[in-house]
């Protein structure tokens, strides 16, 4: 990537090239952006500060990731490489908490493609989805019966929405939805870009008996565009211990039951 000087360029036009960076990749290392961007360590820590004071970027273990909002949201070649070892740990995880359920919604994402690869062998399970790799990976399993939802398939995650997929959940009595969201805040409760996305996320959470949230640690402490749920809506929150001790009591004073894994 070519870049000018540092010193060339304003602040404003600095920090806009620095987000989108950090768009592109889905994740940067703050030590690497000073070379993208010719300017020193503490020019880029300044500018982070701005930017993460705009709720554009957030910061964690010296990376800086993308907050999603209505005019932005991170493609799913994107999601593979963020934090994959922690989302594989959370898809263990929730996998383990199935239970007795029978008929399960996946929402979309790439964490939640983590899950339906790990899902049991030795029983029978229906699973209703809005995923179209999701849908294509377990159809072939001979212990599944997959549901797939109708609608408009969005070309950003390949997952399915508008009206048809609402009202085919609305119709549904699923015993447990697995859920992702692209922020997660004390205030606003599960929240995602887009309406439409939104809209096929609540119809899940309303159609299930039991629902499970599960989300790599990045997506807390943000707000995204449309809230679709409380973070009590959920039996279980289930995230990495990549989350901090205080962000965790934070989340459990307002009533969230979190797993860290």
């Amino acid at each position: 990537m070519q870049t000018t000087p540092g010193g060339s360029r304003s602040s404003r036009e600095r920090r806009f090239q620095l987000l989108q960076i950090v768009r592109e990749q889905g994740e940067v290392e703050v030590a690497a952006t000073t070379a993208m961007l010719d300017v020193s360590l503490e020019t880029v820590r300044r500018d982070l500060r701005a930017l993460e004071s705009q709720g554009l970027i957030r910061r964690s273990y010296g990376r800086i990731f993308a907050v999603e909002s209505g005019v932005f949201e991170t493609s799913l070649a994107i999601r593979h490489t963020i934090n994959p070892e922690e989302k594989a740990r959370i898809a263990t995880a929730m996998v383990t908490k199935i239970d007795e359920a029978q008929t399960i919604f996946i929402d979309e994402g790439f964490q939640t493609q983590l899950i339906a690869q790990r899902l049991p062998d030795d029983r029978r399970l229906t699973i209703v989805t809005a995923s179209l790799p999701i849908a294509t990976m377990v159809a072939a399993r001979p212990n599944m019966q997959v549901i797939m939802l109708g609608g408009r398939v969005r070309g950003n995650t390949l997952g399915v929405v508008d009206i048809a997929a609402v009202d085919m959940l609305r119709r549904l009595n699923i015993d447990l939805a697995i859920v992702g969201a692209n922020g997660v805040s004390t205030d606003r409760g599960m929240t995602t870009p887009d309406p439409a996305v939104a809209a096929v996320k609540e119809a899940a959470v309303l159609a299930a008996a039991r629902r499970i949230f599960v989300g790599a640690h990045h997506k807390f402490g943000t707000t995204s565009f449309v809230t679709f749920a409380a973070l009590t809506d959920f039996e279980l929150i289930i995230t990495g211990q990549e989350l901090s001790a205080s962000l965790a009591n934070r989340f459990a004073s307002v009533g969230a039951n979190l797993l860290r894994v």
